[in-house]
């Protein structure tokens, strides 16, 4: 995967986490999602697994 390409789905990882535990947590009405205690615990996983692929994909390959 190319570097933007896995900023990009690191971004969209984490917002769509961000969006998931709001929802879970009935911050962000509108939804079936919304209350749902399933995705205030997905959330945060996403979100992290996002987080985590932007740090390896901004941080580059390792020098040895």
């Amino acid at each position: 995967m190319g570097k933007i390409v896995s900023i990009a789905f690191g971004v969209l990882l984490t917002v769509l986490g961000a969006v998931w535990t709001l929802q879970g947590l009935g911050y962000l009405k509108g939804s079936s999602m919304t209350g749902s205690s399933l995705w205030a615990i997905v959330g945060p996983i996403v979100a992290a697994f996002g987080v985590g692929l932007l740090y390896v994909a901004i941080r580059g390959p390792r020098k040895r």
